[in-house]
């Protein structure tokens, strides 16, 4: 794979206040994104220090079509996750990645522990270290409302932060990017925070030239016609994901009530339909991408009792409606909204506290837990006591708040449930319950995410192949989505992005590739994974399913434990082989 480029690093330590550029030549094979993201980790990672010690690194990576080819949107984060102890990787857009090609950054890494709170601002000037002691407790939009004006005239401006979750060592804290878009799943807000790092602004006015800008703006311009003038992303820019909600819901396939049921009676009332004629306001998209898939909704919230009201604007998709709606059998999309406006501004992952919450509620009401050690009762469809929950987890005012700060696959291991508490990979579940390989397929992908390897989809539209081919589909799948990851291309557009226009679109910039070559970089990845993997702890044979998802039909009928096994069976002898 020939390249004309060197990948621009930035290595920040916080603990020296020591800031350094080094141009790697050897990272140039990787592409960019999660291809360097991979590697720089693996080199910098210490399995034996836990993953909130300051040595551990955060890396931030972009790709060399980042903003400049249409919806090439994303920024990859990869750390050592406090959620799973192994390998943590998250995906964010908004104005993030082009922040970071304006500020000349291709990667950056974040390593050490700052004496006190900070904020960095990143520009293709440099980095200054700024106090940010006065931001130390306020929540996510108070933060970002003050960076804000703060940073003011810094060119393409990007402000990631975290909320108090992050600051207290929860560990599924989020990133919350640009107010819309977050580096969600894994905690990596617990590392910011255990960093003393509540922000980070990026900036930059640098301008870069195409050399071939013929052939760059022929392959831009058919891709754009492919995002804006056919259906292949129309379903994102209508309803969004959200559309997702009565589809598995009709089917079968929508956990509700921590996956009690796999139907919910009320879905219509909190559909992407509903929300669309409801609440839905606006839409809007990350910088690079025509297309406009992040749905924003109005949430009419008091004061309090007998005073006036006042009006948020919250991004919902099928992820929060499943996590904060179905799964604790909200009924409306009022209460949703009450919920996805307490985890945005604590700086929590929707996903993740969604889930936990559906454990607790079954917990006490078996008496695993007591009222009394949570200090309210939890009941579905009913928000008063899960927003006092998670203010709790936060705070965490006693041992029992302190584990479940942990995310549910501790808690149950502390306090039982783990039959009913829905995790794999010591990490919440993606909202579908569809069959054998969508359990597979976050158990065994790299960050445990449906997005690894659509083992939901393969379930769907292989129903009648063997199971070796499923498999062999899923895997195929997770290389693939590791060379798109390299390039950081909003997943929603992998139809669009296929080998060739992949191909021909890095050549129009100077970096010449093949299928061959693209094969072998995702399966590269793959490995450099999975060894970083086990070495940080993870182990095919270590892999638990709760009993539940074979307790409640799924959108193929009844689960079975032990054909589950025989998948994972035949998923080791192939990655093996």
């Amino acid at each position: 794979m020939a390249a004309k480029r060197k990948i621009r690093v930035l290595y920040i330590n916080l603990t020296e206040r020591k800031v350094e550029t080094i141009l790697r030549e050897d990272l140039v094979s990787y592409i960019g994104g999660i291809g360097i993201a991979a590697k720089l980790f693996s080199e910098l990672v210490d399995p034996e220090k836990e993953p909130l010690h300051p040595d551990q690194p955060i890396i931030l990576a972009n790709g060399p079509m980042s903003t400049i080819f249409p919806v090439v949107t994303k920024v990859v984060a990869v750390f050592r996750s406090p959620l799973s102890g192994e390998w943590g990787e998250s995906y964010a857009g908004m104005r993030l990645a082009l922040a970071m090609r304006m500020s000349g950054y291709q990667a950056i890494v974040i390593r050490g522990k700052a004496v006190g709170p900070i904020y960095l601002s990143i520009g293709h000037q440099g980095v200054r270290f700024k106090d940010a002691s006065a931001l130390w407790g306020l929540s996510v939009s108070e933060t970002g409302s003050i960076l804000r004006d703060l940073e003011r005239g810094r060119g393409q401006r990007s402000c990631i932060r975290i909320g108090p979750a992050g600051e207290m060592g929860v560990h599924f804290a989020n990133v919350n990017v640009d107010t819309y878009r977050h580096f969600g799943r894994h905690g990596l807000g617990a590392v910011f925070g255990a960093k003393n790092l509540k922000a980070v602004v990026i900036h930059g006015e640098r301008e870069e030239k195409i050399e071939d800008y013929p052939s760059y703006n022929r392959i831009y311009k058919a891709i754009y016609d492919r995002a804006v003038t056919t259906d292949i992303m129309e379903k994102y820019h209508g309803l969004g994901t959200a559309i997702n909600v009565n589809g598995l819901n009709n089917l079968h396939g929508l956990p509700t009530r921590n996956l009690q049921q796999s139907y919910f009676e009320q879905a219509e009332a909190i559909s992407g339909e509903a929300f669309a004629e409801k609440t839905l306001i606006r839409k809007m998209a990350c910088a690079g991408c025509p297309v406009g898939c992040i749905h924003i909704g109005l949430h009419r919230r008091e004061f309090g009792p007998g005073h006036d009201y006042e009006s948020k604007n919250l991004s919902y998709d099928h992820e929060l409606i499943f996590a904060l709606g179905s799964f604790l059998g909200m009924s409306s999309q009022e209460k949703i909204y009450e919920l996805i406006d307490a985890v945005e501004e604590l700086g929590l992952d929707a996903i993740s506290a969604g889930v936990l919450l559906g454990w607790v509620t079954e917990a006490c009401a078996k008496g695993i837990i007591s009222e009394a050690e949570l200090g309210v009762q939890p009941k579905f469809n009913q928000t008063a006591p899960y927003l006092e929950i998670l203010q709790r987890i936060v705070k965490q005012p006693n041992e029992l708040y302190q584990i479940m700060a942990q995310g549910a696959y501790q808690a149950a291991k502390c306090y039982g449930g783990t039959e009913y508490a829905l995790t794999l990979g010591k990490t919440e579940i993606a909202g579908y319950h569809t069959g054998y390989l969508n359990i597979i397929g976050q158990a065994v992908g790299a960050r445990h995410s449906h997005l690894d390897n659509a083992g939901y989809s393969v379930d769907q539209k292989l129903k009648g192949k063997s199971e070796a081919v499923k498999v062999e589909t899923l895997i195929k799948e997770e290389n693939w989505r590791n060379v798109l990851n390299c390039l950081t291309i909003c997943l929603f557009a992998r139809e669009i992005y296929q080998q060739d226009t992949v191909i021909e679109a890095l050549a129009s910039i100077g970096i010449t590739t093949s299928p061959e070559e693209l094969e072998k970089l995702g399966q590269d990845i793959y490995e450099i994974k999975n060894k970083t993997r086990q070495l940080l702890g993870y182990h095919l044979d270590k892999l638990e399913f709760p009993d539940r998802f074979f307790e409640t039909p799924s959108l193929t009928g009844h689960l079975e434990k032990n054909k589950l096994y025989n998948f994972l069976e035949i998923y080791k002898n192939q990655v093996n082989s």
